[in-house]
């Protein structure tokens, strides 16, 4: 079916841009995402008095966010009469050059922590020795770039997932498993243009989160980075991002002849429309296409997934397509100023007739999420908070082939703990001067594949595998409780790159029938950079 001519559409797109381009300048600069540092901005971001454009991170911080930006960055610091080497402690980058025409700063980053694991009676700790480079080119251009070296010995839950799965958790894939020291390497970088105030072009290795949550049902920043490509495109109230993404699925069996892990490609659509001050609706697509087939012929990168038009190839492939299709939701309301409630819902297959009855069809994916989050809790300033639930159905974002499942280097590109759950948490965050706190609750509970049988959690198995057809509920397994606690205290020394002393405690508890594992753990480091680090599955 054709729907429109693609030249045309190309051209009034091409004389859009270019109409806008002549009466427009733009500048940009790019935040990598965390969600202690982003969670900073909810007062402006949440007030009902602005209309932002919140459910996809990271962001270019332009000019609506830059004095907030530029408050945290600085700090309130006076560095008149100051030395050098108070400077670069406490309020400037390492090298910190500032032209008319061009910017450029860099860091070293230190990541390094002592720990004890009283569960075990085990000391852990980390050392990572980092870098940061970045900086502009006029108002169009910014890049930046981070690299880290690690070696760690982690608390047990850490260790067993990290030789289970054979990946550090949210940064890469290790190659010697089994050892009592971990050693691991990673690096992230973004190349930005933003030719008009209106348009974005991003290329890079990195993530990409949709929502406005601390956990995504569609697309979150738990799994290692991946070298993409983006396009964000603004007009008026609508934000409208393609992202074309390399995937790798080690896990898979490789092709006949050759020792490379398995590749695949995913095509990324997402509309965020701002309807009010207070509502916004997102609407996004995804397509997971293996590279090649099971015998090692190629297919590539399909150029039919790129097209504007979202739901488009989903629909496509529900009629026989062999690649695996999620489409979502998501939606936003500021019920009192500072003040959100949001949600998400990602459909991985649907059939009517089992969608809207009781039978508990394998073949129904689906998981959603629903929260609360706002700024200046009690009307104490910077008391920020986020309460929010999430759940997947059994075998939600797996595929009838393990390569086209929902995944990148051996973890899920969506919720960590991959589907057939349920999940509680609650996040608090205090700052005040140099001084941040944040306690953090989770409860969960899932299913775990027991007697060789696969009960829907673990999306790298075919559903097709499910032991009933129907009959499936969520939580089936073995029937599986998660505790999760955690608190931190920090003093930040130098906001530029996140630079702090920290002190953390974490309790986990993972129990069942069959096993109960306890972790009670203490840690206290230098750390810096702004990255999210996952601990809490």
């Amino acid at each position: 079916m054709k729907l429109i001519s693609t030249k045309k559409y190309n051209l009034l797109l091409i004389g859009l841009l270019l109409l806008i381009a002549a009466t427009t300048k733009a500048q940009s600069t790019y935040q990598p995402y965390s969600y202690q540092f982003y969670q900073k901005f909810n007062a402006e971001l949440y007030s009902i008095n602005t209309r932002f454009h919140t459910s996809i991170k990271p962001t270019i911080i332009d000019s609506l966010l830059k004095p907030t930006y530029d408050s945290l960055m600085n700090l309130g610091i006076n560095t008149q009469n100051k030395s050098w080497l108070y400077r670069k402690i406490y309020a400037e980058h390492l090298i910190d050059i500032q032209k008319p025409n061009y910017t450029l700063y860099g860091d070293i980053l230190p990541d390094d922590m002592i720990g004890r694991d009283f569960a075990s009676s085990k000391k852990t700790w980390l050392t990572t020795l980092g870098y940061q480079i970045g900086g502009t080119i006029g108002t169009k251009f910014s890049f930046y770039g981070a690299g880290y070296n690690s070696n760690a010995v982690f608390a047990d839950y850490l260790t067993n997932y990290t030789n289970s799965t054979g990946v550090v958790s949210g940064q890469t894939r290790i190659t010697d498993r089994g050892n009592s020291i971990t050693d691991w390497s990673y690096y992230t970088f973004n190349l930005s243009y933003t030719p008009i105030k209106y348009v974005n072009f991003t290329i890079g290795q990195d993530k990409t989160f949709i929502g406005d949550g601390y956990r995504s049902m569609l697309l979150s920043d738990y799994a290692s980075p991946y070298p993409f490509a983006k396009l964000t495109f603004t007009l008026g109230q609508v934000k409208y991002t393609a992202m074309y993404a390399r995937l790798e699925d080690p896990a898979v069996p490789k092709v006949p002849g050759s020792s490379d892990n398995r590749a695949k490609w995913g095509y990324f659509h997402y509309v965020d429309w701002n309807v009010s001050n207070r509502v916004s609706l997102g609407f996004f697509d995804a397509i997971i296409s293996a590279d090649a087939d099971d015998q090692g012929h190629k297919r590539g990168f399909d150029a039919t997934y790129i097209n504007p038009f979202i739901f488009l190839r989903p629909l496509e492939a529900s009629n026989g397509s062999p690649d695996k299709a999620t489409i979502g939701f998501t939606g936003k309301y500021k019920v009192l100023d500072k003040t959100l409630l949001y949600g998400q819902f990602a459909l991985g297959e649907f059939q009517a007739k089992d969608f809207f009855s009781s039978t508990g069809s394998a073949r129904n994916k689906y998981g959603w999420q629903i929260g609360l989050r706002g700024a200046d809790l009690f009307k104490i300033k910077t008391f920020n908070y986020l309460f929010e639930y999430n759940t997947a159905k059994p075998y939600t974002y797996s595929e009838t082939r393990a390569i086209g499942n929902y995944s990148q280097y051996d973890e899920p590109l969506a919720h960590p703990m991959g589907a057939n759950f349920r999940e509680w948490l609650g996040i608090l965050n205090y700052s005040i001067g140099r001084f941040d706190l944040q306690g953090q609750l989770n409860y969960a509970y899932y299913g775990l594949d027991i007697n060789s049988l696969n009960y829907g959690k673990n999306i790298f198995l075919s559903y097709q595998t499910a032991p009933n057809a129907i009959g499936n509920f969520t939580g089936q397994g073995l029937r599986t409780d998660f505790y999760y606690a955690e608190g931190r205290i920090s003093y930040l020394l130098n906001p530029k790159y996140n630079l702090r002393i920290e002190l953390g405690g974490i309790f986990r508890d993972e129990k069942n029938t069959v096993f109960n594992n306890k972790t009670g753990m203490i840690t206290f480091g230098l750390r810096s950079s702004f990255r999210n680090i996952y601990t809490d599955f």
